[in-house]
């Protein structure tokens, strides 16, 4: 079982302070199911591999109790000693502890470095759901995935293909990050954990699944095979993620969609933030165009109907959003050729996506202040630093306005699901932020009927790539 971490970043040997491991040298370690070996095999200013490699032990296994009940053979001929699995989870966090927990003593601001990094898994395991549900839990995370599946017998093709993979994952991101998705998705692949899962295994995902898993569109599946499809502790894990049991979540969505527009009905903003949007995107002259956060897919009707875009992208982390959406679009009855430029697509905006970048244009309407705040960060580096659109139209409620809706009660949010409601000054500054990180210039417009007080009721950024 190997695994390999490649960083190109000089000085690529700082990879050895950040795993506690000293280039030039070998080291092994005893682990309750065998032994495992850290080296390095190549390790210049220039470039720096470590290599993690399990010897499991077979028999050990094989006369350890848990496994005193299984088929004779199967004890011994298995693909446990060789393939990535639970015992790779163990591994990362029993000898690369302190880079799992995103700790670099001496180096302390190398650990909250995003790096250049490549992992290679020599052999993973993929049963259900085979090379695409690999990319689906992955790719939303930002990594650029390759995927190599193995026949079941090289000198006998007609015996087909084997469930197994040789994986690359590159991205930039902290050491720690990596650590931590491999620590999770590598048992959710391999769908076979080796010990028994108990409550403290659903505490072990919700701490190494912290500030990715609850927004990952995978996140459900994830759940339930890290936990072994276990029910009670599935719904647990969930409920911590902000699944209320008794409720669907898209259900609850769509409703508390529906309050903040009946909300918004009486200065008619819903329906003139679309309108304005659409010209903006219009006026740009742009023909590829993303709709990110394109929930049931109102916009996405404005911008199929309109011929002059080319490529239009809608873009969400709920399934049942984008089905409604789907449905909506069926019901224009477009021409073919006008219906095939529209493309729906599963993801989360907080992670790289290389599948957005290259458009001229993206829309993000009403979306970001339903991101928890330390998310921010993330979206911004996912859009404006990685898919970097010519343009972005970004909208959001101003929060100053919500005194003049009869209906909601002081100090209240217009929808159930905001995490946060910027003033004007507020929106200003985090614009001013983005651009000067990002390299965009921004045009701020009110949106809706202007108050001399409060001003109106929604704001609208123009972002132009400079």
């Amino acid at each position: 079982m190997l695994l390999t971490i490649t960083t190109t970043r000089s000085p690529a040997t700082d990879l050895g302070w950040l795993l506690h491991k000293h280039p030039e040298k070998v080291q092994s370690f005893a682990l309750a199911f065998g032994t495992a070996h850290v080296f390095y095999p190549e390790a210049t200013d220039e470039r720096c591999t470590a290599a993690l490699v399990l010897d499991v032990d077979p028999v050990g296994l094989a006369r350890s109790r848990r496994n005193a009940g299984n088929e004779l053979l199967a004890q011994y001929v298995n693909d446990r000693p060789y393939v990535a699995s639970s015992f790779l989870s163990v591994a990362i966090a029993q000898v690369l502890g302190s880079a799992l927990s995103g700790k670099c003593h001496g180096k302390e601001e190398l650990a909250e470095t995003p790096l250049p990094l490549t992992a290679r898994l020599a052999a993973v395991p993929c049963r259900r759901g085979g090379e695409p549900f690999l990319r689906r839990l992955f790719e939303p995370l930002g990594y650029s995935v390759t995927a190599t599946r193995h026949p079941l017998d090289a000198q006998f093709p007609e015996w087909g293909e084997s469930p197994y993979f040789t994986v690359e994952l590159a991205a930039t991101v902290r050491l720690a990050d990596l650590l931590s998705h491999l620590y999770v998705l590598v048992p959710v692949l391999d769908d076979e954990k080796h010990y028994w899962v108990n409550t403290d295994e659903v505490e072990k995902l919700l701490r190494f699944g912290e500030g990715w898993l609850a927004t990952h569109p995978e996140k459900e599946q994830i759940t339930a095979r890290y936990l072994k499809r276990q029910g009670k502790l599935v719904r647990s894990a969930l409920a911590h993620l902000g699944f209320d049991d008794d409720t669907d979540p898209d259900e609850a969505a769509a409703a508390q969609d529906l309050a903040e527009e009946r909300l918004e009905a009486k200065v008619s903003l819903h329906e003139r933030r679309l309108a304005t949007v659409l010209s903006v995107l219009q006026s740009t002259g742009a023909k590829r165009v993303l709709d990110l956060g394109c929930g049931e897919g109102k916009l996405l009707r404005l911008l199929a109907a309109d011929p002059h875009f080319t490529d239009v992208v809608g873009v969400d982390v709920s399934a049942r959003g984008l089905e409604i959406a789907r449905q909506r679009l069926d019901r224009l009855r477009l021409p073919d050729p006008l219906k095939d430029r529209v493309k729906l697509l599963h993801g989360a905006l907080t992670y790289r996506d290389a599948r957005l970048e290259g458009f001229d244009a993206a829309a993000v309407v009403e979306v970001i202040e339903h991101l928890d705040p330390p998310r921010l960060g993330a979206f911004e580096r996912a859009l404006f630093g990685c898919a970097r659109p010519g343009v972005v139209v970004l909208t959001t409620p101003n929060r100053e306005y919500n005194v003049r809706f009869e209906n909601l009660p002081a100090g209240k949010f217009r929808h159930a699901d905001h995490r946060f409601e910027w003033t004007r000054a507020e929106f200003a500054t985090w614009c001013n932020g983005v651009c000067a990180a990002f390299g965009y210039a921004v045009r701020i417009d009110p949106l809706g009927d202007t108050d001399a007080e409060v001003g109106a009721p929604s704001q609208m950024a123009v972002f132009t790539r400079q």
